[in-house]
């Protein structure tokens, strides 16, 4: 049963033949003694990453639920040892309000016994609706639930309930999560002197002494990455205000980065980047100052929802709020940026869709820039991309290649 389950699971997350010898030696050792120990042990054992808990809570329960209804010999055995193991069931029941459970977990192992296939509209055996105690969907007041969801909210043990939310990494949840995807970009150097102990070299060199303890230094390793993060605001992106908030937040509070700057813009980058969400040119940066000021090493990271009129992409003076003083369009201004930081440029859209463009100019800069929905995830592939310079990174640049225009 065991080797079914762990091919059935290895269909679904990524899981390894060491894991699955990993679960047979704690099996073996005696320390599961029911399923419930089982479902937890086995899901920390096999599951790699958190973001498989939910793949793994259904996979267990769709594959425990065929066997209990086949009610094979194996199972059989399984429940029963469960049932018998120090009065398990008893032990989590309330006895002072349920005087007959021993009967009642008697009786569930009579019918395990006799009944050999499904059964519904029953009194007396495992099934669904009826008044039966054992099932789901039924009357009774005081039974075992197996399988499907809660109607009467009354059941004495409820088998494979599922208790946990998802874990999804397509959604933004807090800046920990965000900061923990942002440092996923790094390029460590060794500067200063040897302050540093390397412990791999010490416990070497030490043995290769006889035992004589000899200590060595190493540099100290550092991030040398820097970040300008553009952020546009107002307007359409008004609605993902808390994501970027955090995003921002996240970014500006580690100091993961060797130099963190940012700036703001409305709709697309024009001839002036601001130091505000206000955007008074007071307090500006001209935008060819600005590409003088940060080579091409910096890391570029732009937020925005890409929506716009055509205007205010391919026309002269057609920035919106800003009085129309862009005498080039916003495409050129684009244009530079992605030909001075080349590789080191991406854009995080907070618009789900971003990998299937809904307008034009959503098609027109994912094919410029490459384009990563605003999500932990997303995060997560934008660092990774801006890590390796984009280096066999498939990205909305290759997905929209050869995509017209015309078509939106």
């Amino acid at each position: 049963m065991f080797v079914d389950f762990f091919f059935y699971l290895k269909q679904r997350i990524s899981t390894s033949l060491n894991e699955y010898l990993t679960l047979i030696q704690v099996l073996n050792s005696g320390l599961i003694k029911n399923i419930v120990d089982f479902y937890y042990i086995s899901r920390s054992i096999l599951c790699k990453n958190e973001h498989f808990f939910d793949v793994y809570d259904v996979a267990f329960m769709n594959f425990f639920k065929d066997a209990s209804l086949q009610f094979s010999d194996e199972i059989k055995k399984d429940f029963l040892k469960m049932l018998e193991d120090n009065n398990y069931l008893s032990n989590i029941l309330n006895l002072d309000e349920y005087p007959d459970l021993e009967a009642l977990e008697d009786e569930f192992k009579r019918l395990l016994e006799l009944q050999q296939e499904p059964h519904s509209f029953g009194a007396n055996v495992v099934g669904t609706l009826g008044t039966s105690p054992f099932g789901y969907y039924g009357m009774n007041s005081a039974g075992f639930r197996f399988e499907g969801d809660t109607r009467m909210e009354n059941a004495l043990r409820i088998a494979q309930k599922r208790v946990f939310k998802d874990y999804r990494n397509d959604i933004v949840l807090n800046t920990r999560q965000i900061k923990v995807a942002l440092k996923r970009l790094r390029k460590l150097e060794d500067i200063g002197a040897k302050k540093e102990l390397n412990l791999k070299k010490t416990i070497k060199q030490t043995c290769d002494n006889g035992g004589d303890i000899e200590l060595v230094f190493k540099k100290k390793r550092k991030n040398t990455v820097k970040l300008i993060l553009l952020m546009d605001v107002g307007g359409t992106m008004d609605p993902y205000i808390e994501q970027v908030n955090l995003l921002f937040s996240a970014a500006n509070n580690i100091s993961h980065w060797k130099d963190f700057k940012y700036y703001y813009f409305h709709n697309c980058i024009y001839n002036r980047l601001y130091h505000d969400g206000k955007r008074v040119i007071e307090r500006s940066i001209d935008f060819d100052d600005f590409l003088l000021k940060f080579d091409g090493s910096y890391r570029v990271v732009i937020v925005g929802d890409q929506c716009m009129h055509r205007s205010e992409l391919v026309n002269k003076y057609g920035a919106v709020y800003d009085d129309a003083g862009n005498k080039k369009p916003g495409i050129y201004y684009i244009t530079e940026l992605c030909q001075h930081y080349k590789n080191n440029i991406v854009w995080l859209n907070p618009e789900s869709n971003s990998a299937a463009p809904s307008c034009w100019t959503q098609l027109m800069l994912s094919k410029l820039i490459p384009t990563f929905y605003l999500s932990v995830k997303g995060l997560e592939e934008a660092m990774d991309y801006l890590r390796v310079r984009g280096k066999n990174k498939f990205t909305t640049l290759d997905l929209l290649k050869g995509v017209p225009l015309a078509l939106y």
